[in-house]
């Protein structure tokens, strides 16, 4: 019978990715006790309520969710969850210490070049800006124009205010974040330390519920993203996105995605 999957939540520290390699010797409990393959699943631990820390430390939200649902689904495998900073993301990917990346990770071309991405998308997010309450001057991206803004080194949202700035007549000053929270770039917003940040609006939402920051959503949602889960580029990745694809699918087309989109979001943001 297939086990149900199992948490890691080792912080994953800057030196050396030191909280990946403590969860090995866990992985080969995993292994002996059910004898499943185990796959580890990069995500953050601070992007509510896609992925985060609940009161216990236990990394829970939508992407973890869905990594569960699919876990049922895939006899021989038990999927275990790493919290790594979006920093060290990738490079944890490409070094084999982590297999999968499931956190709401746009397909952008430039990634798609290196990474493999299911076909099938689990998340449809809009792209939105954040100022402070009661600003006006800002409600479009051109608007953005000569403002410093928060960023992320890496992530969708910070490519897309660069590729923007590839194009434009006066740039959009980009600071870059040496937390790399997005909770303390929206505390930045609110005073008026940086004017301005872009991410998606449910993440916003639920930070501002939590620390009932003085920011608002302005103007009309700049692009929408589909969010795929995220595999190195060589053969156990492509095995596992040949496992993994027809599993979201059946997900999509039997309603649980959109149940577990209504229950930590709202509403129903499944890609068609």
């Amino acid at each position: 019978m297939k086990r149900k999957s199992r948490l890691l939540v080792p912080m994953i520290a800057l030196l050396g990715l030191a909280g990946i390699v403590s969860g090995c010797s866990s992985n080969e409990a995993a292994k002996e006790e059910t004898g499943d393959k185990v796959i580890l699943v990069g995500t953050q631990n601070d992007y509510p309520p896609f992925a985060f820390a609940d009161e216990n430390n236990e990394l829970t939200g939508y992407d973890i969710d869905v990594v569960k649902e699919i876990d049922k689904k895939l006899d021989g495998y038990t999927f275990e969850f790493v919290a790594t900073p979006w920093d060290s993301m990738f490079l944890a990917l490409e070094s084999n210490k982590i297999q999968a990346v499931a956190d709401q990770i746009a397909k952008t071309p430039d990634r798609e070049e290196k990474y493999l991405f299911t076909d099938e998308s689990y998340f449809a997010a809009e792209t939105v800006i954040v100022v402070k309450s009661g600003r006006s001057d800002i409600k479009s991206i051109e608007d953005l124009e000569g403002k410093k803004v928060g960023a992320l080194a890496g992530d969708s949202y910070t490519l897309l205010l660069e590729e923007h700035n590839k194009k434009a007549e006066n740039d959009i000053i980009l600071k870059y974040s040496e937390s790399g929270t997005p909770s303390e770039i929206l505390q930045d917003v609110q005073n008026g330390r940086i004017d301005a940040y872009v991410n998606d609006p449910i993440m916003i939402n639920t930070v501002l519920e939590k620390y009932d920051l003085d920011v608002e959503i302005v103007g009309q949602p700049i692009v929408q993203d589909d969010m795929g889960i995220v595999f190195k580029d060589e053969k156990q990745g492509e095995e596992l996105k040949a496992l993994v694809d027809p599993v979201i699918k059946q997900l999509k087309e039997d309603g649980t995605l959109a149940e577990l989109s209504k229950k930590w979001t709202g509403g129903e943001y499944i890609p068609e």
